[in-house]
């Protein structure tokens, strides 16, 4: 705001804008202005109870300590900084504030605000400057590196919650995310990845884990940690994949009975890249497969596409003759959930959000902060989610 013009009458001359801006100001000084006072007067009545006496007042038998004074700290809160809040002490230092710890310098809300802004996007060096204006002061990114370590609790919760058994169809499949190894080089990591959805509806990322690659060990790891929090598949009705050897191996270990579908974006990338431009129609002629009305309908689509091209691009029709009967295991679901079960672009697209996230920074600088990244974007996709269920399956229902 410019500099404040008073007329000869005494009034300001002033703008609307500029009004309401002055008010807005001078509104919130008077809030935080408030707030302080109270504060002060609570931290007050905290040290005058631990005492048990008033002041002036002498103790019948011995005192518990002595007032001596105060000091003065800024404390960072939702409604900006209060600056030389004055905290009591006391001589022997027995008193210890309930309301306002030692050491504490903002609010837990305050923390919040700052994860939160990380989390959607904003680099550590940035986030201080973004929310400088509504907080008062603005941190370092050394602060909002502390900050946000704070998520390695509820990052571990989140790995060792029980699981409901609740999904109807259970989606897996590995995603590759890079990151600094100890040696500071720029290495590709695995991530496993289970996503779910109830009969009502609902999904969710059930759980994700680091692994070094898609092995058979990896994922037998993976499923029987699903398995041991509570994931038995009672109510399980398929299992789509991306069609990996080590997942195909490992799911009769862990899910035995359970049908798996694999993935149909999966299978169509696999015949483009075994035929030529040139002879782009089989691909695209192999779609019709999975748009069937039925299963019937897709064998005779996959038989007569077969015998358009298999003579020209055996290995194209080889990669889907193998897994035929596994790639049509979605027509025995129910007709309105077939767009959804056949493919695992589920997994896809919520990764796609989490490398939107990283792709400024190129690279993680470490495991944990990986986490804390996977973690803090799929919790806002799964909260997200929570109010959004599928309509496929609510109006089926």
């Amino acid at each position: 705001m410019r500099e404040l013009e008073v007329l000869g009458d005494g009034h300001l001359n002033l703008s609307v804008t500029e009004w309401k801006e002055f008010f807005e100001y001078q509104m919130s000084e008077q809030v935080r202005g408030q707030v302080k006072q109270m504060i002060e007067q609570a931290l007050e009545a905290e040290r005058d109870y631990h005492l048990q006496l008033g002041y002036y007042e002498h103790a019948p038998k011995c005192r518990l300590d002595y007032r001596n004074g105060y000091y003065y700290r800024d404390w960072g809160t939702q409604l900006g900084l209060l600056r030389r809040l004055k905290i009591p002490r006391t001589r022997w230092q027995r008193y210890r504030s309930a309301f306002l710890p030692r050491y504490q310098r903002r609010q837990a809300a305050v923390n919040g605000l700052v994860r939160e802004a990380f989390l959607r996007g904003i680099s550590t060096r940035q986030v201080g400057e973004v929310l400088e204006p509504v907080l008062g002061e603005c941190y370092s990114a050394q602060t909002v590196s502390r900050i946000t370590r704070e998520l390695n609790s509820a990052v571990e919760r989140f790995h060792r919650q029980r699981l409901a058994d609740q999904y109807v169809y259970l989606f897996l499949d590995g995603v590759v995310l890079k990151m600094r190894d100890a040696t500071r080089t720029v290495v590709r990591r695995t991530i496993l990845v289970a996503y779910g959805i109830t009969a009502k509806g609902k999904r969710e990322v059930i759980a994700y884990q680091f692994a070094q690659g898609e092995s058979e060990a990896s994922w037998v790891e993976f499923l029987q940690d699903l398995y041991l929090r509570g994931l038995e598949g009672k109510n399980l009705k398929l299992i789509s994949t991306d069609g990996s050897t080590g997942l195909g191996a490992a799911l009769p270990v862990v899910f035995p009975r359970i049908p798996v579908q694999l993935c149909w974006a999966h299978r169509m990338r696999n015949i483009a890249d075994k035929v030529p431009k040139k002879d782009g129609s089989c691909v695209a002629e192999a779609s019709a497969i999975y748009r069937a009305g039925n299963k019937n309908e897709a064998q005779q689509a996959f038989r007569h596409w077969k015998q358009r091209w298999e003579k020209r691009r055996p290995n194209a029709v080889g990669c889907v003759e193998r897994n035929l009967d596994a790639l049509l295991n979605f027509f025995e679901m129910p007709k309105a959930h077939w767009v959804k079960v056949r493919t695992t672009n589920v997994i896809e697209r919520a990764f796609r959000e989490v490398r939107r996230r990283t792709r400024p920074m190129s690279s993680f600088t470490n495991p944990e902060s990986c986490d804390r990244i996977i973690f803090g974007v799929i919790t806002h996709l799964n909260r997200s989610w929570e109010r959004k269920p599928l309509s496929e399956f609510t109006q089926n229902a």
